[in-house]
């Protein structure tokens, strides 16, 4: 594998920055939603990632979707993918916070894509993530992301965890756990990305489409090398996540350090439909509307240093 190295970072190198060209026209324009004030292109200066993600039973996964037109991302021997994203933002145009995004890779369309096609044919399949829970740490974070693209956000503690063994993350509501992750450092592999991602959100009764564009350079570890732990806890928000049997071995770890990222402020929204009138669609407006913009974070979670045997 460490002969293979850099001919791949050099292969990573010379392919095109993810951002498009006009969130870079944007560059230094200023624009106020919700009486949030935001310096175009809406980005993060140099955060660190962690990310893994574990097989999860396909038709397990179908039932946690909210529409017809989303499906689970179709691994052979029946099996999806339960992906687990965190990211310390140290500086935005709101502040510093952690989310911790527990998602489900989707494809959209009108029958579910065949197995591994989208990792090819990615934006033509429609691939991204359902995101089913997306706890962050500040109130202002909740306005923006939930009010403004659709996003599940919540307040909750959280913390971010590193050291030369592992990187963790925690979090939880009043003393409820909610969920942990917890990877071993995965090789210095040292990886340019250059990574345009797809969030689909339900929230007012519709399904939030917004693209994510983020850069860095990962350390990745993938299938037997890499070693992480998932845990969820008895919050509500988490109680159909705890439910699925997922597999313990992750497909992946990956740890970026440094990553640079940009939120989309063009998104799409359209009505969740199903074959009855049973509400669906997530929270609704008043979920948002007295929402302040404060940037306090509750306590850290009260946890013990994750440590696998």
């Amino acid at each position: 594998m460490s002969l293979l190295l850099p001919p791949l970072r050099a292969a990573l190198n010379l392919l095109p920055p993810a951002l498009p060209p006009r969130q870079r026209r944007l560059t230094g324009q200023h624009a106020t939603v919700d009486g949030i004030n935001y310096v175009l292109p809406v980005n993060s200066e140099p955060s660190p990632v962690l990310m893994t993600a574990f097989p999860v039973d396909a038709r397990a996964a179908a039932q946690l979707l909210p529409s017809p037109e989303l499906h689970p991302l179709r691994l052979p021997g029946g099996k999806s993918v339960l992906v687990v994203t965190v990211i310390n933002y140290l500086a935005t145009d709101i502040g510093a916070y952690i989310e911790f995004s527990l998602a489900l890779a989707v494809t959209r369309g009108p029958r579910p894509a065949p197995a591994l096609l989208p990792m090819l044919l990615q934006k033509r399949l429609n691939m991204g993530q359902y995101v089913i829970d997306l706890p962050v740490s500040t109130e202002i974070s909740v306005k923006g992301g939930k009010g403004i693209w659709g996003m599940p956000k919540h307040q909750a503690s959280l913390d971010f965890l590193v050291d030369r063994e592992r990187i963790s993350s925690a979090y939880e509501i009043n003393g409820v756990k909610g969920a942990l992750v917890d990877i071993d450092r995965p090789a210095a592999t040292a990886l340019p990305l250059k990574v345009a991602a797809v969030n689909y959100c339900s929230f007012r009764g519709m399904l939030y489409k917004s693209s994510i564009y983020f850069q860095g350079t990962a350390d990745v570890s993938i299938g037997r090398r890499a070693r992480a732990r998932l845990e969820f806890g008895d919050l509500p928000q988490v109680a159909a996540l705890a439910r699925l049997d997922f597999e313990e071995q992750p497909l992946f770890t990956l740890y970026i350090p440094d990553s640079h990222g940009v939120l989309d402020d063009h998104f799409e929204a359209w009505f969740q439909y199903g074959p009855d009138a049973a509400p669906r669609g997530g929270d609704g407006l008043e979920s948002v509307v007295d929402l302040g913009l404060g940037e306090e974070w509750p306590d850290p979670p009260r946890r013990e240093r994750s440590v696998r045997p």
